[in-house]
This record gives structure tokens, C-alpha cells and sequence, in this order.
């Protein structure tokens, strides 16, 4: 999957032409903060986790780290990243370009209320040089996300 899967995905909503490309590298924080001009904290950075029921995400802001008290609260499990390679097999993208967009179906994605607070936030698109500007509720519709968590740090 990628950029042009996650394209398809959007146009449900109408929003595949609102995708952004760059012409530089948005595959971290800091790189897409420069690419869009913008604060750190509005990048929604989607990390992926290992779960006992399959892969899930978690999109935050930017500067959130995820407080691993507080993931074993929210879910009952302690959390643990998936490998680039694990990533790329089971939610479908790879790392620099994982997004909550297209993703393979026994995927499950959470966002992270740190989202709440800015009006706009921006996701990666499936590549290491995308990203689409939405609101955090848009982000939870498009996403089809299964609930809002609270697992960050602060």
C-alpha cells in the first residue's frame, strides 16, 4: 500500500485531491513540521503496536510520547511497538508513511486526545513525503477510529 491506495481511500470522503506532496521528506515529526511550515505538536504521528488481538494505532500529536501506564490501563496489555518489517506486513505502509488511511482490516486505530487540542492537525498519507491537513474529529470519521484514548505523557 501506499500514497496512491490511501488516495483511493480518501476520495470516500472527497478529500483524495486535498492530499498533500513535498517535494523533501515528511517521514519524521521534525522533517514533516518543516515540509508543512507548522509546530511539531500539529503532525499526527500514527505509531503502530502489537496487540493480542492483532496490530493497532495510535495517532498523537507530535510531542506526545505514550506513557506505558497509562497504554496498559487503556488496552490491558503492555505496549510494544512493531518492527519497520512487522509495519509494513500488517498495517499495510511503510515506516515514514504510516497512516491510519487504507490500512488492512484487522487493523485498529485510537487517537490519542492530545489531537483536541488544535483545530487542524496533519497525518501522513501512506508515503514518506505526504500529509493532509484535518480536524481531529474529521481525523476520527476518516480514520474510522474506534475510540478516543488518553496514553500520552503530560
Amino acid at each position: 500500500m501506499g500514497l496512491a491506495e490511501v488516495r483511493n481511500y480518501l476520495s470516500q470522503w472527497g478529500r483524495d485531491k486535498d492530499i498533500l506532496e513535498f517535494q523533501v521528506s515528511s517521514a519524521t515529526v521534525e522533517l514533516a513540521a518543516q515540509a508543512l511550515n507548522t509546530q511539531p505538536e500539529r503532525i499526527a504521528k500514527t505509531l503502530s503496536f502489537r496487540g493480542p488481538d492483532g496490530p493497532l494505532l495510535i495517532v498523537a500529536a507530535g510531542h506526545v510520547r505514550i506513557d506505558n501506564k497509562k497504554f496498559r490501563e487503556a488496552f490491558g496489555f503492555k505496549g510494544s511497538m512493531l518492527t519497520p518489517e512487522e509495519a509494513e506486513s500488517l498495517i499495510g505502509h511503510r515506516v515514514g508513511g504510516i497512516c491510519p488511511f487504507g490500512v488492512k482490516e484487522a487493523v485498529r486505530t485510537y487517537l490519542d486526545v492530545s489531537l483536541r487540542e488544535f483545530d487542524i492537525v496533519f497525518p501522513a498519507c501512506g508515503s514518506s513525503n505526504s500529509a493532509i491537513a484535518m480536524s481531529p474529529d474529521e481525523l476520527f470519521e476518516v480514520s474510522r477510529a474506534q475510540g478516543w484514548v488518553d496514553v500520552g505523557k503530560g
